[in-house]
């Protein structure tokens, strides 16, 4: 089954969400916690009762060099959740994947913007790989076909790893990156609202009631 995870530190979103869909979990990176102005250990502390039983939390590192990335690392697996570690796929970023996959720790190579990228950060012990669709079509890229190369190629070399996409713009690359069969999405909370939303919609509900009213006036559908 999918992994659905919100891109996000916003705790009433995330309650807001959790209340009609199957939330894994969530996905954070600095840049989100900064905003939000809120730390590792209040957000998971404060997310953790609000979400399902095994709920998974994605945290990333803020170290620079290969000992210090791993340093830290072993610190955000030792927090009392379920936790996997983000680290950028870069060379050093790899490398330290490469290290921490040998002790069991959970991983996610993030920042990828390349075929050749992710599959690099697979190959050194990623369980999850996260693209950036959006900002790969803005740097002239297609982000959707960085998806679906990465998945086949995953597929063809018989990696068992997960492509979790991020960074979305519309409900359409959303649908798109789904198709080529990922086995998680990470979406921001203006888009998980965007995928609801249909003008349509409004105007059926209200007919329904209308007809109904016409009929039955008040009447409940179990009391006619």
């Amino acid at each position: 089954m999918l992994e659905l995870y919100l891109d996000s530190a916003d705790i009433k979103q995330v309650a807001r969400f959790q209340a009609c869909l199957p939330i894994k979990g969530i996905t954070t990176n600095p840049s989100i916690l900064a905003k939000a102005g809120i730390g590792v250990n209040q957000l998971l502390a404060e997310l953790n009762p609000l979400l399902e039983e095994k709920a998974r939390f994605h945290v990333q590192v803020v170290s620079q060099s290969l000992d210090e990335i791993i340093a830290e690392a072993r610190q955000i697996t030792a927090l009392p959740y379920d936790v996997v570690v983000k680290i950028p796929a870069t060379e050093v970023g790899i490398a330290a994947i490469k290290q921490l996959h040998s002790e069991g720790i959970p991983l996610l190579a993030t920042a990828i913007y390349s075929v050749q990228q992710g599959f690099l950060a697979a190959l050194a012990g990623a369980d999850y790989l996260a693209p950036y669709v959006n900002r790969i079509d803005n740097f002239g890229g297609n982000g959707v076909e960085v998806v679906a190369g990465l998945q086949q190629l995953l597929t063809q070399q018989n990696l068992a790893c997960c492509v979790l996409p991020a960074s979305f713009k519309n409900t359409r690359q959303v649908l798109d990156v789904l198709a080529t069969g990922v086995g998680a999405i990470t979406l921001p909370v203006e888009i998980m609202e965007q995928m609801f939303i249909h003008p349509a919609v409004p105007l059926a509900v209200e007919q329904f009631n209308k007809d109904w009213q016409r009929v039955f006036s008040h009447k409940l559908a179990f009391e006619t």
